[in-house]
């Protein structure tokens, strides 16, 4: 089923890139943005991952740069039964997280220092289960391509503002099909993105739950960072838009609704969806309980797991499972 989406998501990407090629320069321009986009879907497969990481200047870190946050990745991949992916930390105020990479084995996933600051140790373990529920269920190379394509898109419809009107370029509707590129491209390429991001965020939403065992703490994370998004920009998104979908939460400024062109269904109704999820049999109780279930697994990433009371409990670290 992912082989075939990702096969239409490419098919779908590759024409409306060829569209824009022919209102920009006609056949010959549909010929060459073929070529283009040919060419950009190979290199996209095998490098678009590392691409995003760049976009963000993403810095890895391992067991000892980041003992507890890659900690926390190592156990929870364990859990989820997945290779142990590369961990990176996004030096950005606005608390985000997304993954990448084309298959489990080549996966990698990237905190923003404003998560691993804002959040709790459970809230963080929440969000990074979410992140590998997307590596789990192959969503990240739909997700990086289409962020890497998008972008290749809206750039081709810029040129069409500095090529579109030329007479010889061999347009057959001129000004007007400048203007249908300019307009209707990006926004294509926005509404294909949005195709496969609504349905895969409550997907991995549930199987994040099940991973890290506390459907309540990533609830409470999704919270926070819905919160924080509409008060601290990610000027590093906003210059990317077409990333946008891979984060967890939104980062760019402006609507944030369930509606056709929201890249994230609303937040509200997924922390409903866990918190539902959180009276089911075998996760009823998590709130009350003295330990989470995380903890009664054997959950442990170098500091015991902590209790589910209020934030600022003694045992339970004030910030980010990253700060020693």
């Amino acid at each position: 089923m992912n082989i075939m989406r990702t096969a239409m998501l490419l098919a779908v990407m590759t024409a409306l890139f060829m569209g824009v090629g022919f209102l920009i320069g006609g056949r010959g321009g549909m010929m060459i943005a073929f070529l283009v986009a040919a060419g950009m879907n190979l290199f996209s497969y095998w490098n678009s991952d590392k691409m995003v990481l760049r976009m963000y200047n993403a810095q890895e870190v391992d067991a000892r740069t980041a003992p507890e946050y890659h900690g926390i990745v190592a156990q929870l991949a364990e859990r989820a039964g997945l290779p142990m992916p590369r961990v990176y930390v996004i030096d950005s105020p606005q608390p985000n997280a997304f993954a990448t990479g084309r298959n489990p084995q080549n996966a990698a996933v990237a905190a923003s220092t404003g998560l691993l600051n804002a959040l709790t140790y459970e809230e963080v373990a929440g969000v990074m289960a979410h992140e590998l529920a997307h590596v789990q269920n192959r969503d990240t190379l739909t997700m990086t391509l289409t962020a890497t394509l998008a972008g290749a898109i809206s750039m081709l419809g810029n040129f069409a503002f500095l090529f579109g009107g030329n007479r010889e370029n061999n347009n057959p509707i001129g000004v007007v099909g400048t203007i249908v590129a300019m307009i209707v491209a990006p926004l294509a390429a926005m509404l294909v993105q949005m195709a496969i991001s609504r349905t895969r965020e409550y997907s991995a939403d549930r199987r994040g739950a099940e991973i890290c065992g506390q459907p309540l703490a990533l609830a409470s994370a999704l919270a926070k960072i819905s919160g924080y998004a509409h008060q601290v920009p990610n000027w590093q998104a906003e210059r990317n838009p077409a990333t946008a979908h891979m984060f967890i939460i939104n980062p760019l400024s402006g609507e944030r609704m369930d509606n056709l062109f929201s890249t994230h269904p609303n937040t509200e109704n997924r922390i409903a969806a866990l918190q539902q999820m959180a009276s089911e049999p075998g996760f009823g109780g998590l709130a009350s309980t003295g330990r989470t279930q995380a903890a009664r697994a054997g959950f442990r990433t170098g500091r015991s797991v902590p209790s589910t009371g209020p934030s600022h409990s003694p045992n339970r670290p004030p910030r980010g499972p990253w700060n020693r």
